[in-house]
């Protein structure tokens, strides 16, 4: 009832309540920290760094066999603009889209992925120690494909404009680290 009753008040004010729900996020801005970034920008600093002492092996946690979900945050805006212009829930529909590929990989998968897109030969160790996290974070994004949106950025695409963007900004000391 307090959720219609808000909806009601939103609608006759031309507010929009409806929200778009993204799956793991990476590109400009992101946060490269070791302790407390995600996974790809993560991967992306190990790795970087890595190659550039010419590192024998890296450490990644984990079997490396979980799925995730990976979308550019360039293709977030577009389908939070395209959101905006062309969906209109109804009455009986949840206020939010989510917004993904809807393309999952193994963390082993992207872990090789960034292996060659930063140019790292040596191995790369899982330290089953670590745990893996939730099996499987994939998004249903079959609402917002039905609408006509599809993420327009590959992973591979994606992956090495963060890494250019990455370097250069390492460069002048302007990366969250």
């Amino acid at each position: 009832m307090r959720s219609a009753c808000r909806r009601s008040l939103l609608r006759r004010r031309s507010l929009l309540e409806e929200k778009q729900l993204p799956t793991n996020l990476y590109g400009p801005g992101d946060n490269y920290h070791p302790e407390n970034s995600h996974v790809l920008p993560a991967l992306i600093r190990r790795f970087h760094e890595a190659a550039e002492a010419n590192a024998p092996s890296v450490s990644c946690w984990g079997t490396g066999t979980p799925l995730r979900e990976f979308l550019h945050v360039d293709d977030l805006g577009e389908a939070c603009v395209f959101a905006l212009e062309r969906w209109q829930p109804g009455s009986e529909d949840p206020p939010f889209l989510n917004v993904g590929t809807g393309v999952d990989l193994t963390i082993r998968a992207l872990a090789e992925a960034v292996a060659e897109a930063t140019g790292y030969q040596g191995a790369i160790h899982w330290d089953t120690s670590k745990p893996d996290g939730t099996p499987k974070k994939q998004l249903d994004v079959s609402r917002l494909a039905a609408l006509g949106w599809r993420a327009g950025i590959s992973l591979a695409e994606g992956l090495s404009s963060t890494l250019a963007l990455f370097r250069e900004q390492l460069s002048q000391q302007l990366v969250r680290l």
